[in-house]
C-alpha cells in the first residue's frame, strides 16, 4: 500500500473508531468506565470532524456544499503561485544561495574525470572515427584547391630571388658543387675529343682558320709554305692530344689552372646577386613562370589523394587510439599537471554558468508558472493532494487520537469537580 493511500486510510480508521466508539458507549454512560471512554471518544469523534473539515476546506467545498471560506486553494490559485515563484525566487532558489552551491563544485575535476573514463570506452573511440570521417569528408577540395593555388602564387611572388639565389650559391659552394660540375664537364668534353670524328672536326676548323689567316711579307710567305704542307687530318692529329692532355691535367686537384677556373667560377656566382640587370630579368621571368603556371589539377589530386588517406586512417581504430586518444589524454595530462590552466578553466566555467544564472535566473519563476498555468484545477488539486495531502491526512489522525485523550482527561476533572 502507497504511504499516501496508507494515511488516507489510517484517517478514515480513526474517525470510524471514534464514531463507533461514541455510539457503544452511550448505553454505558451511568457506568465510570462507560463515561470516561465516552468522552474520549465524544472529544475524538469532534476533533477527527474539524480536522477532516479542515483539511477538506484547503482543496473543495466539503460534501460539495459551498460553504464560505472553503476551497481555499483552487479560490486563491492565481495568489497561491504568485507566491510560490515569489518564495522560489527569494527564498529557497535566490541568485545568491545557486551562485553559493556552484562555487562549492570544482566543475574542471569533474569533467576531466569523466573524459579520462571515456577516454578507456570504445564507445568514445567509434564516435571520434565518426566525427573525424564526417569533417574530412565534408571538405570540398574543387574550393579548396584555388585557394591554395592563389596563396601560393602570391607567396612566391613575395619570394626575393636575390635571397634565394645567395642561399643556392652558399649550399653549393659548400657542398663543392662548382668542382663537381667542373669535374662532370672535363670529363665530358674528354670522352668527346677521343673520338675519331672530334679530331677530324678539330682538323676542318684549324686548316679554315689558317686559311683565313692575312699577313704581309715574309709572314705571309711562311704561312703560304706552311698551308701547302699541312693537311686537315695531319693539323687533327697534332691538336687533339695536345688538347686532351690539356684537359686531363685540368682534372687535377693540384693543377694552378684548375684553381684559377674554380676561382673565377665562385667569383662569378657570389656576385651574381649584385648583378642588378641580371636579377630583375631573373625576377621578370620568375613573375611570368609564377603567372602562367596553373597547378590547381594537381593541387586537387594531391588533396583528394590525402583525403582519401586519412579517410582511412580515420576508421583505423589503432590509429585512433595511437595518436588520437594519446593526444588527448596527453593534453588533459598537461591541463592537470598546471595549476593555472586548471584554475583558469574552472574560473571560465564558473564565470559562464554565473552568467547565465544572472541572465535567466527569473526564467525559473516564469517555468514554474507556465507548467502551473498548463493545470486545470481539478489535475492541481490531484496533484497537491498526493503530494501533500498524504501528510495532511495525519492531522485527522493526530486530531482523533488527541482529542480522545482531551476528552478522558475533561471527563476525570469533571467527575473530580
Amino acid at each position: 500500500m502507497k504511504k499516501g493511500n496508507k494515511s488516507h486510510y489510517l484517517a478514515k480508521i480513526s474517525l470510524g473508531v471514534m464514531s463507533a466508539g461514541f455510539l457503544i458507549t452511550i448505553p454505558f454512560q451511568e457506568t465510570i468506565m462507560g463515561r470516561l471512554l465516552q468522552g474520549g471518544f465524544e472529544a475524538g469523534l469532534v476533533g477527527g470532524l474539524a480536522d477532516w473539515f479542515a483539511v477538506t476546506a484547503l482543496f473543495r467545498h466539503p460534501m460539495g456544499i459551498p460553504i464560505p471560506h472553503t476551497a481555499l486553494l483552487p479560490k486563491n490559485r492565481d495568489r497561491m503561485i504568485t507566491a510560490l515563484i515569489s518564495m522560489l525566487e527569494k527564498d529557497w532558489l535566490t541568485k545568491e544561495s545557486i551562485k553559493e552551491k556552484i562555487k562549492q563544485i570544482n566543475f574542471t575535476d569533474k569533467l576531466i574525470q569523466i573524459a579520462e573514463i571515456e577516454l578507456a570506452s570504445v564507445t568514445l573511440k567509434r564516435r571520434i572515427s565518426l566525427i573525424l570521417n564526417e569533417i574530412i569528408s565534408f571538405v570540398n577540395i574543387e574550393k579548396i584547391a584555388p585557394f591554395i593555388e592563389k596563396e601560393l602564387k602570391k607567396h612566391l611572388h613575395t619570394l626575393k630571388v636575390e635571397k634565394i639565389l645567395e642561399s643556392i650559391i652558399t649550399q653549393a659552394l659548400n657542398r663543392k658543387l662548382d668542382e663537381k660540375a667542373l669535374n662532370y664537364i672535363l670529363t665530358e668534353i674528354e670522352k668527346w675529343m677521343s673520338k675519331e670524328e672530334t679530331k677530324r672536326k678539330i682538323g676542318i676548323m684549324a686548316k679554315q682558320i689558317l686559311d683565313n689567316i692575312e699577313a704581309d711579307g715574309f709572314l705571309k710567305v711562311a704561312i703560304s709554305s706552311f698551308r701547302n704542307l699541312i693537311t686537315e687530318e695531319k693539323l687533327g692529329n697534332m691538336l687533339q692530344p695536345y688538347m686532351l692532355k690539356s684537359i686531363i691535367l685540368l682534372q687535377r686537384e693540384d693543377n694552378l689552372y684548375r684553381h684559377l677556373i674554380l676561382s673565377r667560377i665562385r667569383e662569378e656566382l657570389e656576385g651574381m646577386q649584385d648583378k642588378e640587370e641580371l636579377m630583375v630579368e631573373i625576377n621578370n621571368s620568375k613573375k611570368i613562370l609564377v603567372n602562367n603556371w596553373s597547378p590547381v589539377d594537381q593541387i586537387t589530386e594531391i588533396l583528394k589523394q590525402l583525403q582519401n588517406k586519412l579517410l582511412l586512417l580515420a576508421e583505423d581504430e589503432e590509429f585512433i587510439d595511437r595518436y588520437v586518444i594519446s593526444f588527448i589524454q596527453n593534453y588533459i595530462n598537461s591541463i592537470v599537471k598546471t595549476p593555472e590552466k586548471m584554475e583558469s578553466i574552472e574560473n571560465w566555467i564558473q564565470n559562464q554558468i554565473l552568467y547565465y544564472l544572472d541572465k535567466n535566473h527569473s526564467k525559473i519563476g516564469v517555468l514554474v508558472k507556465e507548467n502551473l498555468e498548463k493545470l486545470d484545477n481539478e489535475t492541481l488539486i490531484n496533484m497537491m493532494e498526493n503530494n501533500i495531502g498524504k501528510d495532511l491526512q495525519w492531522i485527522r489522525v493526530n486530531g482523533a487520537i488527541c482529542g480522545f485523550s482531551i476528552g478522558i482527561i475533561l471527563t476525570i476533572l469533571k467527575s473530580i469537580v
